[in-house]
């Protein structure tokens, strides 16, 4: 677990009800400074909700959530208020404008940041900035792809990297990625992992929600198993091998109770 007083972003005691079903119950869950933190389990768990609640997307039925030590006033939160906080998501329904060229997509609902005093598009600099960021922040080094080059010629893989890219260009402190390998072929999921751990070396933090253990376990310091809306295990990379950990998610699959949450 991270240190308490260093933590990114903790969440307690998050309750979330759609009426009368229950989607999350008393989840406690944290994310320290570059840090990634697999957040597995199956289908219908909660993981999709208790990232929309941090993403600012849902608001909780009840509980507390800090982003830098700082509470925040949950009346209030919203997917701009997390994008002021540094929090960014890239949902497995990925919003990208798969006619437009990459450098609008780079700065869809941000066309402030490259603006000039009169409130025209830099478009020049928006090239050459997409240009850097899909160079340096995703090492896309390939002739065939530019600035100018349409999202829907890109591959599922390098799609996802443009996402992430998005994210990582605009500063996010935390990197939520809901599901980012689903349905991409082998060499398309090796890609977005390689675009993950740019993320730990650039020195953020990232949530990889996932049920496929081989993706996650690979680039993860650290696991937080859902299930039916409760956390029901917790380790550390160093202490559970990837067969023992399938073995874990096996046997709480199985399980007609919850069982006491595992550390």
């Amino acid at each position: 677990m991270s240190d308490n007083n260093n933590l990114l972003v903790e969440m307690k005691n998050i309750h979330k009800y759609f009426g009368k079903v229950v989607a999350l119950q008393g989840v406690d869950f944290e994310v320290g400074p570059n840090e990634v933190v697999g957040l597995i389990g199956d289908n219908g768990a909660g993981k999709s909700t208790l990232i929309k609640i941090l993403s600012g997307v849902y608001s909780p039925s009840k509980g507390e959530i800090y982003i830098k030590g700082q509470k925040i006033d949950l009346r209030h939160y919203s997917v701009e208020k997390a994008h002021e906080l540094g929090i960014e998501t890239v949902f497995q329904e990925q919003a990208l404008g798969v006619k437009q060229t990459i450098w609008r997509n780079l700065f869809l609902g941000r066309e402030k940041e490259i603006s000039g005093s009169f409130g025209f598009l830099n478009t020049e600099k928006a090239r050459k900035e997409t240009d850097r960021m899909m160079r340096e922040l995703l090492g896309f080094t390939g002739e065939g792809i530019s600035p100018d080059s349409p999202v829907r010629t890109l591959s599922g893989g390098e799609r996802q990297g443009i996402a992430i890219g998005r994210a990582m260009y605009f500063e996010a402190d935390l990197i939520i990625l809901d599901e980012p390998t689903r349905a991409l072929s082998v060499k398309e999921v090796s890609k977005v992992l390689d675009f993950i751990k740019k993320v730990k070396e650039a020195g953020k933090s990232c949530i990889y929600i996932s049920h496929t253990i081989a993706h996650v376990y690979s680039v993860s310091d650290r696991f937080v198993i859902l299930d039916r809306g409760q956390v029901v295990g917790r380790y550390k990379r160093k202490e559970i091998s990837e067969p023992e950990l399938n073995e874990v998610l096996i046997r709480i699959h199985e399980a007609p109770e919850f069982g006491s949450e595992s550390r």
